[in-house]
């Protein structure tokens, strides 16, 4: 069925606004990090810094530890990513190629984990976090982040596109399974790996809930933590410099999404196809 030029015309205009909505707040933070607080409470429709000025940078980097806080977050988003790929693509691996009793019913169990909240498993999390000794380190916030159904879910789906006659050709060759993964399903899945890791990469750099939980000195905090001191409830927010603290915090993510989202796209689209 054609879609109607009037009604094509519609649907554009719809998607146009949709992505002003979504951008703007992005445009907003960028413009508002380079004024003047004074001027951001006279100003505070106009997005563009009349008097631009890198005061709230040099005010946020006087105030915090950036650098190091900054690393933190690096840290604990790039091995809470490299853990959450090895332990999914292990898994997805393990479920499309195994044969084992039960297998069906473990694999539903484990995806239904996906719907229980995170303040379900927060308090268990936090207690094991406590006993061990790993409170107020980046490591006990990277901890409980070692695993993650949803990745086991996309990775799953993509691996069960390959044909089974190609692994099985593989196995008559007396490959094993580890010259299989390397040479034969990682190549063909690696745009949703690809994905994937950038997606867990992005929650984990954006997360909040958790960090906060964990974190105690200002020294260990990560972006977002940093973020929340320059928000205060009693009317005092200082939300120039919090701008400023958001262009930081977003930059990496964004930059990545941006280098990767076809593949994101790709791989959210393709899970719930054949």
């Amino acid at each position: 069925m054609r879609i109607s030029r009037h009604a094509e015309t519609i649907w554009h205009f719809i998607f146009m606004v949709t992505v002003l909505v979504m951008v703007f707040p992005i445009i907003y933070a960028f413009g508002m990090s380079f004024k003047p607080l004074e001027d951001a409470y006279n100003n505070v429709l106009n997005i563009l810094p009349i008097n631009a000025s890198l005061e709230n940078y040099r005010t946020l980097f006087a105030s915090l530890p950036v650098l190091k806080i900054t690393m933190n977050t690096f840290v604990v988003a790039s091995v809470a990513t490299v853990f959450k790929l090895v332990t999914s693509f292990l898994a997805a691996y393990a479920f499309v190629y195994f044969k084992f009793k039960g297998k069906e019913v473990i694999y539903f169990l484990l995806i239904g984990t996906i719907f229980i909240p995170f303040t379900v498993t927060m308090i268990p999390n936090y207690l094991i976090i406590s006993e061990i000794g790993m409170l107020d380190s980046v490591w006990g916030v990277i901890l409980p982040q070692l695993a993650d159904a949803v990745g086991i879910f996309l990775i799953h789906q993509a691996m069960k596109n390959i044909p089974g006659s190609l692994i099985e050709v593989a196995r008559l060759d007396n490959m094993g399974h580890g010259r299989i993964m390397k040479d034969i399903v990682l190549p063909l899945v690696r745009p949703a790996v690809t994905s994937v890791g950038i997606w867990f990469f992005i929650g984990t750099w954006n997360e909040f809930v958790w960090p906060v939980l964990v974190l105690k000195t200002t020294e260990n905090y990560t972006l977002p933590l940093a973020l929340q001191m320059y928000i205060s409830s009693e009317g005092g927010t200082n939300f120039t410099v919090a701008m400023a603290v958001s262009v930081i915090t977003m930059i990496i993510p964004l930059i990545l999404y941006l280098s990767f989202q076809k593949y994101i796209i790709g791989t959210f689209t393709s899970s719930g196809i054949k």
